[in-house]
């Protein structure tokens, strides 16, 4: 799956996807919850109510870059609280490198933020060692968001998160700490938008008058357009998220700007419009 915005592309990845299973994320969407929402049918929930959800990367090229914006979760990573996200061994590195993206030519590894299912393809397991899946890139994390997680002790889940997939990179000297607003070439932008986690940034795109925006976890499914105030069990701050989703989904409503989320299912991207006095996505 591609999308063309001026002069950049967009292609999609996929590790995982799943329906159902996803109430430990979302609990506020129960299928009871769902079915009324009649528009997320049928890319974004089946028609029990159960939602469609995915994990992907997105490989973003612009004149003279490469960029692969977040990384899933990753081969032979342990520890990790979800059964189906633990010690995987899936073909992910060949569906990329199949795609024409093979990781020695990625010169732009960007992390929206550090949780698990965003960095675990930056490093995989080589004779006992993790090391860099993408030797010749740059690691893009927020600086706000690195210095949390390495600093942080109330989350012992995260600890092997930072050892296999983080630490490693930025050991190796190929870690760049960036602010929310970076600029990364003149085509693409990190926009802030906290809440998820204390540093998580969007991504966007403007060339030859286009422009997209890559969500990031600012929401994790469509649904939350039409309850903005729906929060993720995993949010470091839900007041903050549910303030963050009202006030993009507000700019960006009626406006010309392709949205493509880090974990919808199906068509993936589309516009937000107004429904009501909450939002819907229209692919």
């Amino acid at each position: 799956m591609k999308w063309q915005i001026g002069e950049v592309t967009v292609t999609k990845i996929v590790e995982l996807e799943m329906t159902g299973g996803t109430r430990f994320i979302l609990p506020d969407a129960t299928p009871e919850a769902i079915r009324p929402i009649s528009w997320l049918l049928p890319h974004f929930a089946d028609e029990t109510g159960r939602l469609r959800m995915s994990i992907h990367a997105l490989l973003v090229e612009a004149p003279g870059r490469r960029i692969i914006v977040d990384t899933c979760l990753g081969n032979d990573k342990k520890d990790r609280r979800i059964p189906t996200w633990n010690d995987r061994s899936g073909p992910f590195v060949d569906d990329l490198t199949a795609a024409g993206f093979a990781p020695e030519t990625i010169d732009t590894v960007l992390c929206t933020h550090l949780h698990v299912d965003h960095v675990g393809w930056n490093t995989r397991l080589v004779d006992g060692q993790w090391v860099p899946t993408f030797p010749n890139a740059r690691y893009l994390f927020g600086r706000v968001e690195y210095e949390h997680w390495s600093t942080q002790t109330e989350r012992p889940d995260h600890h092997p998160i930072m050892a296999d997939s983080v630490r490693p990179v930025f050991e190796r000297g190929l870690v760049d700490l960036v602010e929310l607003d970076h600029q990364i070439c003149p085509e693409i932008r990190l926009m802030p938008s906290t809440g998820h986690s204390p540093g998580h940034a969007s991504v966007l795109i403007s060339s030859k008058g286009q422009r997209a925006m890559i969500t990031g976890d600012f929401a994790h499914h469509p649904c939350q357009f039409a309850h903005p105030e729906w929060c993720s069990s995993a949010d470091y701050d839900a007041k903050a998220g549910e303030a963050t989703r009202r006030r993009i989904l507000g700019e960006m409503a009626g406006e010309p700007v392709l949205m493509i989320g880090t974990h919808f299912a199906g068509p993936t991207a589309g516009h937000v419009v107004r429904d009501g006095a909450a939002f819907k996505l229209v692919v």
